[in-house]
């Protein structure tokens, strides 16, 4: 008999349901989900003892950024550091994005970015991305879905970057929605971004501390509503990522109210920090796009929460240091955007939400394990603690209390946007595949690469899409 793990006398949480139970995982996989105390025992059994804990599908990071390149910088982490601070942070499974640089053909991109997978320590998925519209795209796009990338980003802004037209966009979609594919677009409407821009840069208002009034609010609204229009024509599913006001979620929610099957993300700094921030004394820090919101913004934003006009909850971890940041903090249009945050995802939010301001369990699971796996065609092999999934599990400390310190984090980078935050609720064993990777607060990694995975046509996605209470 393989040897096997036991996690006993845990609550085990999913998206719809917690109860008492042991876990039992072999050969990779969870093999059953039992009364709690009878799981097996004896030789060639591993028991871990989880009483008092919460026993959690390992978590599913629907938008990160791994060795990612935007203009002239490139963030500092490659897959082994990236998805060694995901799994301390209770992360599992990443989705990267292989964005092709001007004159890269996507498909290639997403060949070499999918490679790198082996790299890592944690399993990780892949978002293709379409920049420019040609008629090589139709079929770099089912190479793409046989290869099991079936979501594809786009940008509404960057302008000579990876910014794609609404023609692009619009031709995308309806080649995804045939396939089983779904678009994933960043939305702010790159028009109103310059015009914007140009005005700050005439009054002296364009270095980081200014960033808010360079980016504003009615860029992403109206990028959203145009973009919900474009897949309502076509009856083709939408993911719309980092959401940042609640107008751009009202958009979604009534368009989903009309029979449209788009899916609200929000990522955990549009949650939690404000544009405060932007007053202190390290503004560049901060400079992500969509930028950092009022107060005001951010705690109407997070109704979504608990209304389910939020669909998920990723990171959009990007992984820029300090001295990257300053180099040209006197410029934002010249500044690398983004923030790190693949660790941190998953204990702010619990602590914000579940500890802070009793957030049910389940929809903390649904947020950030159960939708993300569902939406990228991962389910049910993850976000989930049922027979059959793969065997990501985390046993998390409702009670552990720390202060969040950069240097005691595990991300390539000097800084954490979280420092000084005092955080409840931490991953203390986080395991992969059926093996222990992190063991209260220790990596224990026996070298298995992290895999590459394939995901499944979003066939499911057509027409109206229900609640995830069951196991699809």
């Amino acid at each position: 008999m393989a040897e096997q793990i036991v996690i006993r006398n845990g609550t085990v949480v999913n998206a719809w349901a917690r109860a008492l139970a042991d876990v039992v995982l072999a050969d990779g996989r969870i093999r059953a989900v039992v009364e709690p105390g009878t799981g097996p025992g004896g030789p060639g059994v591993t028991e871990i003892d989880a009483t008092g804990r919460f026993v959690l599908p390992g978590g599913v990071d629907p938008h990160c950024h791994v060795g990612f390149t935007s203009g002239a910088f490139t963030s500092m982490d490659n897959y082994r550091q990236a998805t060694e601070a995901a799994v301390f942070g209770g992360t599992t499974t990443i989705v990267d994005f292989a964005i092709p640089r001007p004159g890269e053909v996507p498909l290639d991109v997403a060949r070499i970015q999918q490679a790198k997978a082996a790299e890592g320590i944690c399993d990780a998925a892949l978002h293709a991305c379409v920049v420019e519209w040609n008629d090589t795209v139709p079929g770099q796009l089912r190479e793409l879905v046989d290869m099991g990338i079936v979501t594809v980003k786009m940008f509404t802004t960057y302008r000579g970057e990876s910014m794609a037209s609404d023609e692009a966009i619009f031709k995308v979609m309806r080649e995804l929605r045939d396939l089983g594919g779904m678009a994933v677009v960043h939305c702010e409407a790159n028009h109103i971004i310059e015009e914007q821009q140009d005005r700050c840069a005439e009054s002296g208002h364009i270095a980081a501390e200014f960033h808010t009034e360079t980016r504003p609010p009615i860029a992403e609204t109206a990028a959203v509503a145009t973009t919900i229009a474009m897949a309502e024509s076509l009856g083709a599913p939408l993911y719309l990522v980092h959401q940042s006001t609640v107008e751009c979620l009202t958009l979604a929610a009534e368009a989903r109210r009309r029979g449209v099957t788009v899916f609200s993300e929000s990522v955990a700094h549009h949650l939690i920090l404000d544009d405060s921030l932007y007053d202190g004394p390290h503004p560049e820090r901060y400079v992500c796009c969509p930028p950092l919101r009022s107060r005001a913004e951010v705690d109407e934003l997070s109704t979504g929460v608990w209304d389910g006009s939020i669909s998920t909850i990723g990171s959009d971890h990007c992984c820029y240091n300090t001295e990257q940041k300053l180099s040209t903090r006197h410029d934002v249009r010249a500044m690398p955007n983004g923030l790190p945050g693949v660790e941190m995802r998953m204990p702010v939010i619990f602590s914000e939400f579940v500890v802070g301001r009793g957030l049910p369990l389940e929809r903390f699971v649904e947020l950030c394990c159960a939708t993300p796996a569902r939406v990228n065609g991962l389910w049910p092999r993850k976000g989930v603690i049922q027979p059959g999934a793969d065997g990501d599990v985390v046993i998390w400390d409702p009670h552990q209390t720390r202060v969040v310190h950069s240097e005691e984090l595990h991300m390539a980078t000097d800084y954490t946007p979280y420092e000084g935050r005092t955080v409840t609720g931490w991953p203390e064993v986080v395991i992969v595949n059926g093996r222990v990777l992190v063991d209260h607060g220790t990596l224990v990694h026996d070298g298995t690469p992290g895999r590459a995975l394939p995901a499944a046509p979003l066939k499911f996605l057509t027409g109206r899409v229900a609640p995830l209470v069951a196991p699809l």
